[in-house]
């Protein structure tokens, strides 16, 4: 049984991923300039981010006990998704 093919491990997967693509498309618009109010982008950016952890915990919880060693995995390439998200907010400072 494959554990990444659960819904559980996919989905923070590709909501990391629609944030990258939020923040690229943030940045690709109006360049790295900090702007004074948060708008759309940054609001979905955060929803999609703070979104993943109950994902995360069900997954956790439910595959960890199962299949620790593809669990471990899994769960590493989820943190390592959120990361690659949440990089360029943190060098540009937006």
């Amino acid at each position: 049984m494959k554990t990444i093919r659960h819904i559980s491990a996919i989905a923070p997967l590709l909501m990391s991923l629609a944030a990258l693509a939020i923040v690229l498309g943030y940045l690709a618009l109006s360049g790295p300039v900090r702007q004074p109010d948060e708008g759309a982008a940054a609001h979905l950016f955060q929803l999609l981010i703070v979104g993943q952890l109950p994902f995360v915990a069900y997954f956790a919880f439910r595959w960890m006990p199962k299949a620790p060693a593809r669990g471990l995995g899994v769960l590493g390439l989820q943190v390592l998704a959120a990361s690659v998200a949440i990089l360029p907010v943190a060098l540009f400072q937006l």
